[in-house]
C-alpha cells in the first residue's frame, strides 16, 4: 500500500511526514525538513545513480517526487551544494549512522495479528529486556523462539523493549539513538522487528517500546545541519534539548509527534515508554507530552486498538497523569522510582546518592498506601521539598520494579540484587513487586536470579566521545562514592552482560523462577493480588521493630488477600491481630521447591483466625506469605 501524504496530526499546514515515502509502483517521494538551507538536493545512490534539486515548500520544507525509484534504493541529501548528509527521518540505516539511508516502505510488512487489539494496561505483567544482550544473537528474531518461554513458564503478558532507534555501532542501550525513524541495523532492521511484534501478538503478548524524546546521542546527529531541532534555552544531563516551544519549533513538535504514532501504526506496538520526561522542556500552552497522547491514542481509536503512553519520571508530579480538563497531560501511567528505592535501601541498606532519602520499612509502607513516598516532604538528596500527593491515583496507573535497566546497568559494575542480597530476600521483594497493585516489571533474568551483570556499554567510533563517557560515566558515579567502573567501550563490558544460557542455571535459579512463576500464576488467578482498580482496598501494617510489612487486599467481587512480607535479617516474631477473619495459607517462600536448596524449611501456619484473639507468628529470615480469605 502506497504511503499516504496526509499528516498524522492535526497542527496545521507545517505538519508533514517526513523522509523517503513510497507514493506509488517505483515511485518516492522524498521530504525534508531544512529551514536553513539555501539549495537541497537528494543524491540517489542505487540502483541507478542521480541527484535530483528539490523544491522550497512553506515552512521550511523541501520536497521532490522521482519515478522508477523504489524500497532498497539507497539515497543522502546534499545541502548547500556540497554538505552530503544520510536522511535524519530515514526509515532504515543499513551502514549504519554515517552510512546513506535505504527507502523502505513499512506497509509492505504482511501482518498477521489483524485479530490482535490489545491488552487493557491493568492487564499488563512487563518484561523489560534488551534486544541486543537477551539471546546470544542480540536480534529481533532471535527473541521469537523464546516468546513461549516468557509466555508459559513466566507468566508475563507484555515485553518491553530498550530502545531500538539507529545508534552508533552494534552495542549501546539505545539510548544514543539518533535517527528517530530508522530502526537498529544490527537488531535485524524493520523487517526483523515486523517479525517480533507480530510473533509477540500472535503469542497474546503485548509489545512496549522504550522512545527518547529528551536528546539524541551525539554521533552521527545531523539533525542540527537541517535547522533548529536543538536548543541551547534548555540543558539536559546528555547534552542539547530539544527545540520543543522556540523558533520553528511547530516542525519539531510534528516530527516527534508522528514519530510516537509511526511506531505504534507502522510497527503495531501497543504501548510507549518515553525516557526521562523531567529531560524534555515546554513552556508551550499545550505541552508536547499532551499533544503525543492525544494523537496516539487518536490513531489507535482510528485503528480500533488499545495503546499506551507510560511517562519515566522522577518529577513525582501527578500533573502527568491528571486529565487535560484537570490541567494535566493525561498520560496513562507512570514509572514509580520511589517504590524501587525504598525496597532497594531497606533490603540492601544502600544510603549513597539518592538512596540517602530512604531506608525504613516505612518509606516502604509508603510507597503502598500513597504510591509516592515523597510527595512534598523535603528531599536530603535534592536540598529541597520535592513531589505532590498521589493518593488520590488508581495503582493501575503506575509501573513498579525492584530492577530494570538503570538500576543495574546505571551501577560501578552493574551488579544485580542477585549479588546483593541473600537468596530469600530476592524471594521478598519479587513478591513485593508481583503481589503489589500496581503494574509490575521485572528486567530480563530477573526471574531466576541472574547474576551475570548489566553493564552500561558503547561502540562509538569517536575515541573523542569514547573517552567523555568513561569521564562522564566517574563523574556521574561520584556521589554513590564508586570510583572503579566497568569500560563501557570493551567488547567485554558488552559481552558478560548476555544473560546465561538456560541449560547453565543452578538449581537455586529453578527455584526462585518457580517462585516467580507461581506469584504471577496467582496474581491472574485471584483479582485481590492483581492491578488495583477503582474500589481496590488496600491496608499496611508495620510491625514495631519495622521489619515485617503486612498488607490487605481486597478489589471488588474478590476475595480478600493477606500478605506478610519479612524483611527480617534474623529470625522474628509478629503479633498480628488485623486485618480479622479466617485465612488459608496460599503460598509459602519456604516451600522446598521455592526455597534456596538445603536451606530450612519454612514454618508458616496453614491457617489463621484473626477474628478475636491476637496470634504469635515465628517468621524465618526473609519469609514471604500469602493468605486467602475463608
Amino acid at each position: 500500500m502506497p504511503h499516504q501524504l496526509s499528516t498524522h496530526t492535526s497542527r496545521g499546514p507545517e505538519a508533514q511526514p517526513l523522509g523517503a515515502l513510497v507514493t506509488g509502483p517505483s515511485q518516492v517521494t522524498f521530504r525534508a525538513w531544512a529551514p536553513w538551507a539555501k539549495m537541497l538536493a537528494v543524491d540517489i545512490l542505487s540502483p541507478q545513480p542521480q541527484t535530483v534539486l528539490m523544491e522550497p515548500r512553506p515552512f521550511g520544507y523541501w520536497e521532490t517526487t522521482i519515478s522508477n525509484v523504489a524500497s532498497g534504493a539507497r539515497y543522502q541529501f546534499v545541502l548547500h551544494d556540497k554538505l552530503k548528509r544520510p536522511d535524519p527521518a530515514s526509515r532504515f540505516q543499513p551502514e549504519g549512522v554515517h552510512g546513506p539511508s535505504e527507502v523502505i516502505d513499512p506497509a509492505s510488512f504482511l501482518w498477521t495479528d489483524g485479530q490482535w487489539k490489545g491488552l487493557p494496561l491493568h492487564d499488563y505483567i512487563i518484561y523489560e529486556l534488551h534486544p541486543g544482550t537477551f539471546t546470544p544473537d542480540g536480534t529481533f528474531e532471535s527473541i521469537i523462539p523464546f516468546l513461549s518461554y516468557l509466555r508459559d513458564e513466566v507468566g508475563i503478558t507484555a515485553i518491553e523493549l530498550m530502545p531500538v532507534a539507529q545508534f552508533p555501532g552494534e552495542r549501546n542501550w539505545g539510548y544514543d539513538g539518533t535517527y528517530l525513524y530508522a530502526t537498529q541495523n544490527s537488531y535485524g532492521g524493520p523487517t526483523g522487528l515486523h517479525r517480533l511484534v507480530d510473533a509477540c501478538h500472535a503469542a497474546g503478548l503485548a509489545v512496549i517500546l522504550d522512545v527518547v524524546y529528551n536528546h539524541l546521542g551525539p554521533e552521527g546527529n545531523y539533525w542540527g545541519d537541517f535547522g533548529p531541532f536543538f536548543t541551547d534555552h534548555y540543558r539536559t544531563p546528555w547534552g542539547s534539548a530539544i527545540n520543543y516551544d522556540g523558533a520553528h519549533s511547530n516542525a519539531v513538535r510534528d516530527i516527534i509527534i508522528q514519530n510516537a504514532v509511526y511506531w505504534t501504526r507502522d510497527f503495531h506496538f501497543d504501548a510507549l515508554r518515553l525516557d526521562a520526561i523531567h529531560g524534555i522542556f515546554d513552556a508551550s500552552v499545550s505541552h508536547i507530552l499532551k499533544d503525543i497522547r492525544d494523537a496516539v491514542h487518536a490513531a489507535a481509536k482510528q485503528d480500533g486498538r488499545s495503546v499506551w503512553v507510560i511517562a519515566e519520571s522522577d518529577l513525582n508530579d501527578v500533573k502527568l497523569l491528571t486529565t487535560a480538563s484537570k490541567g494535566g497531560y493525561g498520560l496513562d501511567g507512570q514509572w514509580n522510582d520511589d517504590f524501587h528505592h525504598a525496597l532497594h535501601a531497606k533490603v540492601t541498606g544502600e544510603r549513597q546518592g539518592y538512596y540517602q532519602d530512604f531506608g525504613t520499612l516505612d518509606h516502604v509502607a509508603t510507597a503502598f498506601r500513597k504510591h509516592f513516598v515523597y510527595s512534598g516532604q523535603y528531599s536530603h538528596h535534592r536540598h529541597r521539598t520535592h513531589g505532590n500527593s498521589a493518593a488520590q491515583c488508581v495503582p493501575s496507573q503506575f509501573v513498579v520494579f525492584a530492577q530494570n535497566h538503570d538500576q543495574v546497568g546505571n551501577r560501578a559494575q552493574g551488579d544485580r540484587l542477585s549479588t546483593l542480597i541473600p537468596y530469600a530476600a530476592q524471594q521478598v521483594l519479587t513478591a513485593s513487586v508481583l503481589c503489589s497493585p500496581f503494574i509490575p516489571l521485572l528486567f530480563m533474568g530477573e526471574e531466576y536470579g541472574e547474576q551475570a551483570p548489566f553493564h552500561y556499554f558503547i561502540d562509538h567510533g569517536d575515541q573523542g566521545l569514547v573517552e567523555a563517557v568513561r569521564k562522564g560515566r566517574l563523574a556521574e558515579f561520584k556521589p554513590f562514592g564508586w570510583k572503579k567502573i566497568s569500560d563501557p567501550y570493551a567488547m567485554a563490558t558488552f559481552a558478560s552482560s548476555r544473560l546465561t544460557p538456560p541449560e547453565a542455571r543452578i538449581d537455586a535459579q529453578q527455584h526462585l523462577a518457580a517462585w516467580t512463576k507461581q506469584l504471577i500464576a496467582l496474581r491472574k488467578q485471584h483479582a485481590s493480588l492483581g492491578t488495583g482498580v477503582k474500589g481496590h482496598q488496600l491496608r499496611v501494617w508495620v510491625n514495631p521493630e519495622k521489619t515485617i510489612l503486612t498488607l490487605y487486599r481486597k478489589n471488588p467481587q474478590a476475595e480478600a488477600m493477606l500478605l506478610i512480607l519479612g524483611f527480617n535479617d534474623q529470625p522474628t516474631t509478629l503479633k498480628i491481630q488485623q486485618p480479622k477473619g479466617q485465612w488459608n495459607l496460599l503460598l509459602d517462600n519456604g516451600q522446598p521447591e521455592y526455597a534456596e536448596p538445603h536451606s530450612t524449611s519454612s514454618t508458616a501456619p496453614v491457617t489463621l483466625d484473626l477474628t478475636s484473639a491476637k496470634q504469635t507468628l515465628s517468621l524465618p529470615t526473609f519469609a514471604a506469605w500469602i493468605y486467602r480469605s475463608n
